[in-house]
């Protein structure tokens, strides 16, 4: 994965540390980094090998935002609101692909987490941060709405409505404390002791049978929008099926009787 040039990819046994590669610029999202960030998630719907995503920022930040002074805001002139439709679309292109992979995506928060930044940790499945970090949806500040790249979606969901619209009506920080009270992040973690929490997270997810842990995902997606309790059992119901159909269901239940862990071999 030496192709990148915005990113790094870091391959541990079955995790994959992606790490944005701008520390000098605080990690800003570049259409550049934004098109990387796109075929990185889009090649892991197909590597199913690759089980858990850790998402961190090398250097100080883990990121400060689209860069404001890239090509990202399209020049004046005839046909303006189609490019830049297009490169708008470039950006939430990677929140789709995040949401949609099959991969839970553990993000690292250090430093800055704004705009872009912001959506991206939203955009994981679970977020841990140090005591330094500091998160806001920074759109509104320039002069655009709030809700960007999936913010108004996300966000609400997360924490709720009212301190959703505290956030997204004023650009206003949350800080590292703050966030964990609301319950956007899971835990705040020395500076030092980062990385680590997110390889432990990492580790006890892997316990979990392959397709077991991507239907997870998947269900919990589809659940967030359920119109109500009878779709979202539905929806349940199918997924044990499937799964107690598998070979790891029955690896699984053998394990548990000889008091020994399973082995897994996603069949």
């Amino acid at each position: 994965m030496d192709k990148f040039t915005t990113i790094t990819v870091e391959q541990r046994d079955a995790v994959e540390i992606l790490s944005l590669n701008r520390p000098d610029a605080l990690n800003a999202v570049t259409p550049a980094m934004a098109d990387e960030l796109t075929a990185y998630f889009s090649e892991l719907h197909d590597r199913l090998t690759t089980r858990i995503v850790i998402f961190r920022g090398n250097g100080r930040a883990f990121c400060a935002g689209a860069e404001l002074g890239s090509d990202a805001f399209a020049a004046p002139g005839p046909g303006r609101p189609q490019r830049q439709l297009d490169m708008q679309q470039r950006y939430s292109r990677i929140i789709r692909l995040m949401r949609s992979c099959p991969q839970p995506i553990v993000a690292l928060v250090q430093g800055a987490a704004c705009g872009a930044g912001f959506s991206l940790l939203l955009a994981s499945d679970v977020r841990f941060a140090t005591s330094a970090a500091r998160m806001n949806a920074a759109y509104i500040r320039v002069g655009v709405g709030g809700c960007d790249m999936g913010s108004g979606y996300l966000l609400p969901r997360l924490i709720g409505l009212s301190v959703a619209s505290e956030l997204l009506l004023t650009g206003r920080f949350l800080e590292a404390d703050r966030a964990k009270a609301v319950g956007l992040v899971s835990d705040v973690v020395a500076d030092d002791k980062l990385l680590e929490t997110g390889l432990a997270f990492a580790a006890e997810m892997a316990r979990a049978s392959p397709m077991g842990l991507r239907l997870t995902k998947q269900t919990l997606n589809a659940l967030i929008d359920a119109p109500g309790i009878d779709a979202a059992l539905m929806i349940e119901d199918r997924q044990q099926v499937m799964l107690l159909e598998t070979g790891d269901h029955q690896e699984a239940v053998a394990a548990f009787r000889e008091r020994r862990d399973p082995i897994y071999s996603d069949r």
